[in-house]
């Protein structure tokens, strides 16, 4: 049965790591995800956001801190990351990492791994390493066993072609892993220095 963290959404998820930045509104926080093209990971709707920041707040995760209002615009409301959405935003990242089950969740938790140590992420891509290699091995095996008891090649192409993915993607994760170790990448929200860029980037999203 799911718990709590597999029922947070993956959009749930990133409001969750929006607000481990900062405290903003949810008008801010859609602008910044389509400035950072989150939609090639979850679908953005105004009406989705909105929904979700409000389930988020009626389980705890996120909290009102404030509102305010500047000239015509509606009011709006300031969101911050409760205790409870810091905890939850650390276990969804830690299980989705290492999963291989899931592929669709694994590219959002990919996309917040910066949101733990970098050492953490490093054990936690070892641990899908080892599960990838695995696969990659039973489908080679299988392939060269099938063939070896007479199956035709051409019956098996989709199971060389997993495979050729399984191989390219393990060999993505050690190139991922060495990147991340290198202690001149920057990594995480504590590193993140606060730059013209971003700041303007934040401000343009508050607009």
């Amino acid at each position: 049965m799911p718990d709590a963290v597999d029922r947070l959404t993956p959009l749930g998820l990133m409001l969750l790591a929006l607000l481990h930045e900062d405290d903003m509104h949810a008008y801010e926080m859609i602008r910044l995800l389509r400035d950072r093209k989150a939609d090639r990971l979850v679908a953005l709707t105004h009406g989705t956001i909105y929904h979700t920041v409000a389930r988020l707040e009626r389980q705890g995760l996120i909290e009102e801190v404030g509102t305010d209002r500047e000239g015509n615009r509606p009011e709006r409301t300031t969101y911050a990351l409760t205790a409870a959405g810091a905890e939850m935003l650390l276990a969804w990242v830690r299980r989705e990492l290492p999963s291989v089950e899931r592929p669709e969740r694994f590219r959002v938790a990919l996309a917040e791994a910066h949101n733990l140590d970098r050492g953490e992420v490093v054990a936690l891509l070892g641990e899908r390493r080892v599960a990838l290699a695995a696969s990659l091995e039973a489908h080679r095996n299988a392939r060269d066993h099938a063939i070896e008891r007479g199956s035709y090649p051409q019956f098996l192409i989709e199971v060389h072609r997993e495979a050729a993915l399984l191989s390219a993607d393990v060999a993505w994760l050690d190139e991922a892993v060495e990147y991340i170790r290198r202690s001149d990448t920057v990594w995480g929200v504590t590193d993140l220095s606060p730059t013209d860029r971003y700041l303007a980037q934040r401000e343009a999203a508050r607009a």
